[in-house]
């Protein structure tokens, strides 16, 4: 049984790459996957890999939190996903090496008209900054994008840190958060994954 969050989540990266193999692009986004199977059969699940972004953090002392489905790997769904969403707090002061991880590693990001913008510090500071890198797509989220009655800063604030045998630190949002943001978006995907994540064992995810 698999149960170190970032061993899980490397083991759902490797059979949705396996699971993707086969097909070919087909141009569909994080932005074009539909309500109830979510990203896995888009395009970013095609080498699917989100560790070279996460090394980057971390290399770079970024605190990006993991949110969406890579959370949800990591407490133990066994549902798969082909992107990487992100929440970290707008601070323009931690702009600067939020960028130099984009940066390092060739990332590409966009507006909210889809046009490419350089990774600057202050192109980050928008609520939310659509971004495709080798291996991993999704969107890169600040306390500002409209929550509804979410508290986000709290969310960012109750996050867990997943160490792995080399070092790497992967910071991702409790269980207990990632609930209440399924439950509040409300699609049938977000849905049935809120179930999931209710009745798996408690763990150290909260």
């Amino acid at each position: 049984m698999i149960d170190e969050p970032l061993e899980r989540l490397r083991t759902a990266a490797r059979r949705t790459r396996e699971l993707a193999r086969d097909r070919t692009a087909i141009g569909l986004g994080p932005e074009d996957a539909d309500d109830v199977l979510g990203t896995i059969n888009t395009d970013g699940a095609l080498g699917f890999d989100p560790f070279p972004l996460l090394e980057a953090f971390h290399r770079n002392g970024v605190r990006a939190v993991v949110i969406g489905q890579v959370a949800g790997i990591m407490h133990g769904s066994a549902e798969l996903t082909g992107d990487l969403d992100l929440l970290w707090d707008g601070a323009p002061a931690h702009a600067p090496a939020l960028a130099a991880a984009f940066d390092s590693v060739g990332a590409r990001l966009t507006d909210e008209s889809g046009t490419l913008v350089a990774p600057r510090p202050d192109a980050l500071l928008r609520p939310k900054v659509p971004f495709t890198s080798p291996g991993a797509s999704g969107d890169c989220c600040t306390p500002a994008l409209p929550w509804g009655t979410l508290p986000v800063r709290e969310l960012l604030d109750r996050a867990i840190t997943a160490v792995d045998p080399g070092g790497l630190e992967v910071h991702y949002v409790c269980r207990r958060d990632l609930i209440r943001m399924r439950r509040a978006l409300g699609r049938p995907k977000d849905l049935r994954r809120a179930d999931e994540l209710d009745s798996l064992p408690a763990t150290g995810g909260r």
